[in-house]
C-alpha cells in the first residue's frame, strides 16, 4: 500500500506565518498526526505533496520513509494527486489522505482500505445533518454511488443529499493513474477534481464502496483558528477518555492537556488544568494537583505533586511530595520520600531518599545524601558568572535557614550549618558550623525620622 497525503493548502484563512498543516495540534503539527497514522498503517510509502512555499514543511517534518511531490501552482486536488503518481508503482493500492485531516483513525483506514480490490474503488463517507460546503455523494436507484458532486456544481435536489464525501479514498494505482489523465477542469472552480475519478470509476465497470469512520470527528478537517481549538478539544476530550476507561481519575475530563505520551499506572489521579508534555510516566497511586505542567517525567509511585507545580524532565522516586509551587528542571533525580515544597526550585540536582527542602530555596548543580533538612532561604550559589560548580551534601545533613553554599564546597556527614551561614570552605563532619558577623546591641540607638516638608 502507497499512501499520499494531500498538504499543499496555502491556509490563508489561518492568518498565520505558518503553513496550515505545520499548526500544532497536542503541540504537533497537524501534518505529524496524519503521517504518524500513515505510518502505523505500515505503509511501503508515504508520498507527501506540498505546495509554492511549502518547503518550511518539508524541511520541518522531512523523514526518510517520506517522498516529496510538489504542487506549483495549485490546480485542486485531482491535480495534487497526479504529481504524486511518479513516486507510486502500478499493482498496488494508493491511499489518499489529507493533511489538515489530523485525527483520521487507523482502524477506520484498516477498514478502508480492506474495502478496495482489483476492481474496486473504496470512498469514506459521512451522513450529515447540515452537509453544507461538502460533495454529495449520488446513488442510483439501487443504493449503488455512481458520482459525487461538488456543492456548487450541484443542483438544488442534490444538495438536500445528506451523505457527503469526505475525501478520503483508496484505489488501484494503475487504474487511479488512467483516472487522473482523462480529468478535466470544466467546472464552476476551473479546477481538476479528484471527485470527478468516481464517475470514471462507474463507466469502467468498477464498483464504488463505501466504509463509515469510527467517529465522525475523524474525519474533520481545519481551515482557520477557531476549527483548529474546536478540534484541540475534541482530541483532548477522546485522550480523556482513554485514560478513563483505563482506570485513571481524571477530576474533569475538559480540562486537560496532554501534548506527547501520558502513561499512568492503577489509581492516578489528575486534578483539573493540568497539562502533560513529552512522555510523562505516572506509577500507581501519583496524585497530581490542579494548574500542574509535567514535561518528559516519571514520578514514582504514591508520589503527590500539589498544585501549581512545574515538573521538567525529572525523575522521582516513590512516595515524594512536590509543591505547591515548587519546580524541578532539567536534570532532576529524586530519591525516595523527597519533600520539595513552595517556592524550591532544583535544576541539575541530585537528592536521595528522604531528603527535604521544604521553603523558598533553590538546588542547582548539586549532589544531595540521605535525610539532608535543607532550610528555608537556602541557596547553592552555583554560577560565578563564567562556570558552573557543584555543591556535594552528604548524608544527615542540616542546613539552617538563610545559608548560602559557594560552589564548589562539600559538606561531610552529619554536619550542620547555623542558620544565616556564607560557606566559602568545605565543612567538616558532625560539627557545627557557623559563618556571621557577631550580634551587636547600640545603646543610645534611635531611628531616623523624615524631614518635615516645607510649607
Amino acid at each position: 500500500m502507497k499512501v499520499i497525503v494531500l498538504a499543499a493548502g496555502q491556509g490563508k484563512r489561518m492568518r498565520s506565518i505558518l503553513p496550515k498543516v505545520l499548526q500544532p495540534l497536542a503541540a504537533k503539527p497537524l501534518l505529524a498526526h496524519v503521517l504518524d497514522t500513515a505510518r502505523a498503517l505500515q505503509a511501503e510509502r508515504i508520498v507527501v505533496v506540498y505546495g509554492h512555499g511549502g518547503e518550511v514543511v518539508r524541511e520541518a517534518l522531512d523523514a526518510p520513509d517520506l517522498a516529496w511531490a510538489r504542487q506549483d501552482p495549485p490546480q485542486g486536488t485531482g491535480h495534487a494527486v497526479q504529481q504524486a503518481m511518479p513516486h507510486v508503482d502500478d499493482g498496488d493500492t494508493a491511499l489518499i489522505l489529507y493533511g489538515d485531516v489530523p485525527l483520521i483513525g487507523e482502524a477506520t483506514l484498516r477498514r478502508l482500505v480492506g474495502a478496495t480490490g482489483p476492481e474496486k474503488l473504496a470512498l469514506l463517507t459521512v451522513g450529515m445533518d447540515d452537509p453544507t460546503g461538502y460533495g454529495r455523494i449520488l446513488r442510483d436507484a439501487a443504493g449503488k454511488v455512481t458520482s459525487i458532486v461538488e456543492e456548487k456544481d450541484a443542483t438544488p435536489e442534490q444538495r438536500q443529499v445528506r451523505e457527503v464525501n469526505t475525501g478520503i479514498l483508496a484505489a488501484p494505482v494503475t487504474q487511479l493513474r488512467a483516472w487522473l489523465a482523462r480529468l478535466k477542469n470544466d467546472n464552476a472552480q476551473g479546477e481538476y477534481y479528484l471527485t470527478d475519478i468516481i464517475a470514471m470509476a462507474v463507466a469502467d465497470g468498477f464498483e464504488v464502496v463505501t466504509t463509515q469512520p469510527d467517529a465522525f470527528e475523524e474525519t474533520l478537517g481545519v481551515n482557520n483558528k477557531t476549527q483548529l481549538a474546536e478540534l484541540e478539544r475534541i482530541h483532548q476530550r477522546a485522550i480523556a477518555r482513554r485514560l478513563t476507561d483505563a482506570g485513571v481519575t481524571v477530576i474533569d475530563p475538559a480540562r486537560i492537556d496532554v501534548r506527547g505520551e501520558l502513561i499512568c499506572g492503577r489509581d492516578v489521579e489528575i486534578d483539573v488544568n493540568c497539562v502533560f508534555e513529552g512522555r510523562v510516566e505516572l506509577a500507581d497511586g501519583v496524585r497530581i494537583g490542579a494548574n500542574c505542567v509535567l514535561r518528559n517525567a516519571t514520578l514514582g509511585a504514591g508520589t503527590r505533586v500539589a498544585p501549581y507545580s512545574h515538573i521538567e524532565d525529572t525523575t522521582m522516586g516513590p512516595a515524594c511530595i512536590i509543591g505547591p509551587y515548587a519546580r524541578t528542571r532539567p536534570g532532576t533525580v529524586l530519591g525516595e520520600d523527597v519533600h520539595v515544597g513552595n517556592f524550591v526550585e532544583i535544576k541539575n540536582s541530585v537528592i536521595a531518599d528522604h531528603s527535604k527542602a521544604n521553603h523558598l530555596a533553590y538546588v542547582g548543580d548539586a549532589d544531595i545524601g540521605q535525610r539532608v533538612n535543607v532550610g528555608a532561604g537556602t541557596i547553592t550559589c552555583n554560577y560565578d558568572g563564567a562556570n558552573k560548580f557543584r555543591t556535594v551534601i552528604e548524608d544527615d545533613v542540616f542546613i539552617g535557614s538563610d545559608t548560602q553554599l559557594v560552589a564548589p564546597v562539600r559538606v561531610a556527614r552529619g554536619a550542620t550549618l547555623g542558620a544565616g551561614t556564607t560557606l566559602t570552605k568545605d565543612a567538616p563532619a558532625e560539627q557545627l558550623t557557623v559563618s556571621r558577623a557577631r550580634q551587636v546591641t547600640v545603646p543610645g540607638w534611635t531611628r531616623p525620622v523624615k524631614a518635615a516638608k516645607k510649607s
